[in-house]
């Protein structure tokens, strides 16, 4: 049992990284600006504008790679330094990161873009493996896939309003500057909040988890079966969400879906993100260990019914009411899933599957609306994965997180065959990608999860 004291330390923790997740959910979502931006300013094809994916999450493979063999040779860095310290190192990374894209627009270079994208997805891959685990073990591991929904709904209402803001900023407000100029203010702007949170973090007392004396060299983290499954499937996972946010803005812009104008489609695009803020922020309470059953059913009436207004009073109830259908089978969704992090997974993979599946057959609002609904069954995705992959791993949890992170990879490696696939057979067909994602991802949650450690599958050096 935690008493009182350390209970409201971990509560003071959790608050202070929530501006964390909202921060690189905001940023990490304003790539889905820049292609078509990029795309235009550079004259570039599909596949060439999804290397800005490609260079933002390689970064994730790199840093990761280089993280766990650093963990494999001298022990786990965040086990004997601290999450903290991590955090604070993985937030100036990021803000070095964005200060690059005022030179690279200054020279008007697309490489040098890509070299900015590329040191912030560095400081991003830090963040995530301190982070994520960070919040998971700030209390009982039982409601470890809560804590992280709640989180990860912080970090989702950064990428639903990252789109709106993003696109303002960069393809009306600044948008008649020369070249590729629209992007030097903001992202000046973003590198100076990076470096105030740095100082924030160092500044707020959090707590202290490091362990030295146990902090192992070798490979004990792959002798864990959930955790070799669930970096398949985190890989599976960011490279589908990330797909279909890359390609959203040019697949509303088809005649036969939309017709729509980047600025116009970019709101659809906040809408598909904010599925997931309101997916995780009810994966948050369904998952949660609550004993109030009332307040709890409550809760989970009270997001979608407000989720419902908002969409009403900034988009038209006309588009409410559509959406509402999806709110209503997400909430029902949940009900399935009873409270069970692996049953929620797999039932919502089903359902994204169908909806993929009803886009490519269609047209119009019907394939429309079935490509944004999926941000709200993509919500608990990624805390549900993490947190069913380091369920059990221990003093192995944070080389356990690198390699997860690691796995995001998917972020850089699908949208370019789904760009490819868009020049080859058009950009409707090139939904087929993601499809294979979330039947990967099904598989986890029905049986990939299932924890097994094996003695003979690593050794300690």
């Amino acid at each position: 049992m935690e008493n009182n004291s350390t209970t409201q330390r971990h509560t003071s923790a959790f608050i202070s990284l929530t501006f964390l997740f909202f921060m690189w959910g905001f940023m990490t979502v304003l790539n889905d600006i820049l292609i078509p931006y990029m795309k235009e300013v550079f004259d570039l094809n599909h596949t060439k504008a999804m290397l800005i994916q490609f260079a933002f999450f390689g970064a994730y493979f790199i840093g990761s790679v280089i993280y766990f063999f650093v963990s494999v040779v001298y022990g786990d860095p965040i086990n004997k330094i601290g999450y903290k310290k991590g955090i604070i190192i993985g937030l100036i990374i990021s803000g070095l990161g964005s200060l690059l894209f005022y030179p690279a627009a200054q020279f008007h270079m697309y490489g040098f873009f890509l070299l900015a994208s590329f040191v912030m997805g560095l400081g991003f891959t830090l963040l995530q493996i301190a982070a994520n685990p960070y919040v998971a073990i700030l209390g009982p591991e039982k409601s470890a896939s809560s804590r992280l929904n709640l989180a990860q709904g912080f970090n989702s209402f950064g990428t639903t309003i990252g789109p709106i803001i993003g696109g303002y900023l960069i393809f009306k407000y600044f948008g008649d500057t020369a070249g590729s100029d629209a992007v030097k203010i903001p992202y000046l702007f973003f590198a100076v909040i990076f470096f105030l949170m740095a100082g924030l973090i160092k500044a707020t007392k959090l707590p202290h988890f490091t362990n030295p004396d146990e902090a192992k060299t070798g490979f004990g983290a792959l002798r864990y079966r959930q955790l070799i499954f669930g970096m398949i499937a985190i890989f599976m996972y960011v490279g589908g969400e990330v797909s279909i946010g890359s390609m959203m803005i040019s697949y509303l812009g088809l005649e036969e879906i939309g017709g729509l104008m980047e600025i116009e489609a970019s709101k659809y695009v906040s809408i598909y993100w904010g599925g997931q803020m309101i997916g995780r922020f009810l994966g948050a309470i369904s998952l949660s260990k609550t004993k109030n059953k009332n307040a709890k059913y409550l809760g989970m009436f009270l997001i979608p019914t407000a989720a419902f207004i908002i969409i009403g009073i900034t988009n038209g109830f006309g588009t409410a009411l559509i959406y509402g259908v999806f709110l209503v089978i997400n909430l029902a969704a949940f009900f399935l899933g009873k409270s069970l992090p692996h049953r929620t997974l797999y039932i919502f993979s089903f359902i994204n599957i169908v909806l993929l599946i009803i886009a490519l057959m269609n047209s119009g609002q019907v394939a429309l609306w079935s490509i944004i609904a999926i941000g709200l069954f993509n919500s608990i995705m990624w805390s549900n994965i993490f947190a069913l992959s380091i369920a059990g791993l221990g003093k192995y949890t944070s080389q356990g997180s690198s390699l997860l992170v690691m796995m995001i990879l998917g972020g850089a490696i699908l949208p370019v065959f789904q760009g490819l696939m868009a020049d080859g057979y058009g950009v409707h067909s090139s939904f087929i990608i993601p499809v294979i994602s979330y039947i990967y991802i099904a598989f986890y949650g029905l049986n990939g999860y299932k924890p097994k450690y094996s003695q003979s599958s690593g050794m300690d050096a």
